[in-house]
């Protein structure tokens, strides 16, 4: 396996139980995973990885993604924000307009 260049984290709301309960889940962070992968194989971006995680602690703010190794944080995001977000990511770019500061 190569190692991908970036590597992007979707809240899902996971806990130790292994159970989908919190506010990203609940405003269709799980949804957005698949939106997400396509779009990157549409663009070719074959060095970028797709994660579920556990709860990222910005409930209010999600669903939350967080792009490596920048550690840049996104909120509010659904399909439009992903494909502006992919846009500023092939530019070498932050996407101020959904960036958790």
């Amino acid at each position: 396996m190569e190692k991908p260049e970036k590597h992007i984290l979707v809240c899902a709301s996971f806990r130790v139980s292994g159970d989908a309960q919190g506010a990203c889940r609940k405003k269709g962070a799980t949804d957005l995973l698949g939106y997400l992968e396509g779009e990157l194989a549409d663009r070719g971006m074959d060095g970028v990885t797709v994660s579920s995680t556990a709860c990222l602690k910005a409930c209010d703010r999600g669903p939350v993604m967080v792009i490596h190794p920048e550690n840049t944080w996104y909120g509010k995001v659904n399909e439009e924000a992903i494909d502006s977000i992919l846009d500023c990511l092939e530019e070498g770019k932050v996407c101020e307009e959904y960036e958790l500061k």
